[in-house]
């Protein structure tokens, strides 16, 4: 059985077993219960700029927007998973983009997980927006 087989066989097997409240201690990373997720008040996004190939990172208060080159960026929630558990941020976010003297258009509206970049990345030939961490405040560091 090739290791895709067996993979799909073992989560299989933790699906039928989350019935099970033991199923969270045999497939961890499978099975989450919202109330694991702490919620925070800011977004810790990262941009490029694959013209200039300036990075910039920069944080988005939550309901609020944020600008990086022609792009508007609003985020919706940011949430993590504590620290007993791998680590994950994860933001439901909105970019558009905004070029002078044209109409808004959608670039990203949807969720962003910090740990995997390109499973939902942005896809602009001049731009690049990915998810760093989610915060509890705003202050630098």
């Amino acid at each position: 059985m090739s290791k895709s087989g067996l993979l799909r066989v073992l989560a299989c097997v933790c699906v039928v077993t989350s019935v099970n409240l033991q199923s969270i201690a045999v497939c961890p990373h499978i099975i989450r219960l919202k109330n694991e997720w702490r919620q925070h008040n800011v977004a810790v996004l990262r941009g490029l700029d694959k013209v200039t190939g300036r990075v910039s990172t920069f944080k988005v208060m939550l309901g609020n927007v944020a600008y990086f080159g022609t792009f508007k960026i609003r985020v919706d929630t940011c949430q993590d998973l504590p620290p007993t558990l791998p680590p994950e941020s994860a933001a439901f976010l909105h970019i558009e983009d905004q070029l002078p003297d044209e109409e808004t258009h959608d670039v990203f509206n949807g969720w962003m997980f910090a740990s995997s970049v390109s499973l939902h990345a942005v896809e602009h030939s001049v731009y690049s927006v990915w998810l760093m961490s989610c915060r509890s405040d705003f202050i630098d560091d």
